[in-house]
Order: C-alpha cells, then sequence, then structure tokens
C-alpha cells in the first residue's frame, strides 16, 4: 500500500508498504481523508518526542471498512466509518469508570515513543480495534469526518467544564481547538463567548462562526477588556487552548469568583499559575485529555450544524502532497488552519 513516512526528522517520503492484515476484533480501513494534526507537525522534528522515526503518523481520519478480523462482528465491508484517536485497554480502573483517555495502557494511532509504535492513517489502509470505531451517516463528507477527532477533544474540554445555560465563556487561543471549543460552548447553552487571539485573520474567522465578540488583545489588556464588559466579576468560564504563561495567567483573572478555567493547551510543559489568585477566589482549575466517549455526540453536532467545520479546513491534498503540507504548517504559514490528505479513491 502507499503510505507517507517520517522515515527521519523533517523527512517525509510516499513509500510502498505492506497492506496490514487485521487481527481478531480488529477492522482494516481503507483511508478516505486523514487531517494534519498540529501534534504530527510538533512530531514531525523530533521536538514532542513522540513520533520517533520510522513512523506512519496521522490519526484524525476516516474511511471505509475494507476488511474484517476474527472475532470481529456487526460490520460490514463499505460500512462508512470513522474511529478515536485513543486505543484503550478497556480493562484498566479508569477505562472501568470511563475515562479512558486517562488508561493505563493507552496508545494513540500514529504514534511511536520509548513504550509503544503504533502505525497510523496518513496512509491508504489502517488497523483499528472495532471498539473505537464509529459509523458515519451519509450527509457527513469524509473530509468532515476526519474532523471529528478535534471536535470530540473540544466537546470533551467543554464538558468538564460544567457549563449552565446563559453562562459567560471566554476562549484563549483561536487555533483549530479553540475554534471548536467555541462552537462546543455555544451548543452546551452559553450565551456568550467571548475569544481572544493576536492573529487578526483567525478572529475574522472566530466571528464567522459564531463567537459574540472577537478580542485582538492578550495579557492585562485582555483582563481589562473582560472585566469591563462583565461589570468587573468576569466570565463563568475560560477555556485555555493556547498552553503558554500568558494565557493561563489571564485565564485565571478572567474568571469570576468560583468560576472555572479548563486547559486543553499542551505547548510548554511547564507554566507559573497565579496561585493566589485562584485559591482566594476560589476557582476551579480544570486539565483537560483527548477525550472520553464523546465520539457520538461529536457526530451528532456536525450533522445537525451545532459544530461546522468547513470553514476551518485551508485545503484537501493527495497525499503525494503531504510533505509539502508539512513543510508549510511547519513554517507556520499564514490564515492556514487545517490541511486533509486524501490516500486513495473512496466512492
Amino acid at each position: 500500500m502507499k503510505a507517507m513516512l517520517l522515515s527521519k526528522y523533517r523527512h517525509l517520503e510516499i513509500a510502498e508498504l505492506p497492506t496490514p492484515t487485521p487481527g481478531p476484533g480488529e477492522l482494516l480501513v481503507k483511508v478516505a481523508a486523514c487531517g494534519i494534526c498540529g501534534s504530527d507537525v510538533h512530531g514531525y522534528d523530533g521536538s514532542s518526542g513522540r513520533r520517533i522515526p520510522p513512523i506512519v503518523m496521522g490519526h484524525e481520519a476516516s474511511g471505509l471498512i475494507a476488511g474484517l478480523g476474527p472475532q470481529a462482528s456487526g460490520w460490514s465491508e463499505g460500512d462508512r466509518v470513522t474511529f478515536d484517536s485513543t486505543i484503550s485497554c478497556g480493562t484498566c480502573p479508569y477505562c472501568a469508570r470511563g475515562e479512558i483517555n486517562l488508561c493505563d495502557r493507552r496508545q494513540v494511532l500514529g504514534v511511536s515513543c520509548t513504550d509503544y509504535r503504533c502505525a497510523g492513517a496518513f496512509a491508504e489502509y489502517v488497523i483499528v480495534p472495532q471498539r473505537i470505531v464509529y459509523r458515519l451517516p451519509d450527509k457527513l463528507s469524509f473530509s468532515e469526518a476526519a474532523m471529528l477527532e478535534a471536535v470530540a477533544v473540544a466537546v470533551h474540554a467543554v464538558s468538564l467544564s460544567r457549563i449552565s445555560p446563559g453562562d459567560k465563556a471566554l476562549v484563549l487561543g483561536a487555533g483549530m481547538i479553540g475554534l471548536l471549543c467555541l462552537q462546543a460552548l455555544r451548543a452546551a447553552g452559553c450565551s456568550t463567548v467571548y475569544i481572544a487571539d493576536v492573529d487578526a485573520s483567525r478572529l475574522k474567522l472566530a466571528k464567522e462562526i459564531g463567537a459574540t465578540e472577537t478580542l485582538h488583545a492578550t495579557g492585562d489588556k485582555l483582563v481589562a477588556e473582560i472585566l469591563s464588559r462583565t461589570s468587573g466579576a468576569g466570565v463563568d468560564v475560560a477555556v485555555e487552548a493556547v498552553g503558554v504563561d500568558a494565557t493561563v495567567r489571564s485565564a485565571v483573572h478572567s474568571v469570576r469568583k468560583g468560576g472555572t478555567v479548563t486547559l486543553v493547551g499542551n505547548i510548554t510543559p511547564e507554566v507559573t499559575l497565579p496561585l493566589q489568585k485562584a485559591v482566594t477566589r476560589q476557582v476551579r482549575i480544570q486539565g483537560s485529555c483527548a477525550s472520553a466517549g464523546e465520539y457520538p455526540l461529536a457526530i451528532e453536532l456536525l450533522t445537525s450544524g451545532a459544530i461546522k467545520v468547513k470553514p476551518l479546513i485551508s485545503a484537501v491534498a493527495p497525499l503525494e502532497e503531504g510533505p509539502q503540507w508539512f513543510e508549510r504548517l511547519y513554517s507556520h504559514e499564514p490564515n492556514l488552519m487545517k490541511v486533509v490528505l486524501t490516500p486513495g479513491t473512496v466512492s
């Protein structure tokens, strides 16, 4: 089969690899579309430590069932599907509680690290356990469905934020996850959603997909803007989708007493927390990792139009063009959001 292989850091090549054979309880999926995730771009140069070459990356995908392994049932060849990026064991205490994103033996498609190696979906075919596969409604295109992994991440973050109808929220960072969190907050019942970024083009897109107001500000200026719009009280919820000192600090300072800060951004391994502000105002600070069973809701939100992903897709391109698109994303080309690669022709 044709695949895009990270053979060494900063070097992707289109290679011929053996088509994998599904084992017990596994499905062979003919990949129709696979999105390039920011984590793939970070893995591209080795900075994340989670894409050790050689590896076929890619975990945001959709396609058709092309084969069933022994003991796989309930599926037929040709079924339109997507799948979770997380492969959980199903038996550890976390899995038993439904916290599959925290599984003790968690693996992620398209990741190779010191603990495991799992081939991903930048290829014509990929193997996935049937327990993480979901049917796609005909209404969703394969390119839209490739966005479901990111949508599920946003929906999970919002579900942890304990939204009440009419809440006011702030999203810090208008990147892919921030823009999806904006829409997920709206769908969860927030009456007002502000979004802040230093990139005016991203804020323009945020306004088009439902932001109440966009704020081209950061740091103390951003906090002042939020407080002026909330009569000095602050928002009920702040979703931090960047992961650096300045935005985490702004998030804590922007919520009301007893408010919630949900941390989704994960760029830097450590940040400085304004502890006194968090403690004396009883701010709830919640981390959010991946997703934990939100795929059905994510599919429903996309199908209903409550969350729109088409405006976030910058390009759909053949797999052969993948190396060039990776370089463009890696160099932070302006106005590039999501790039979806198509490994083969799927009708």
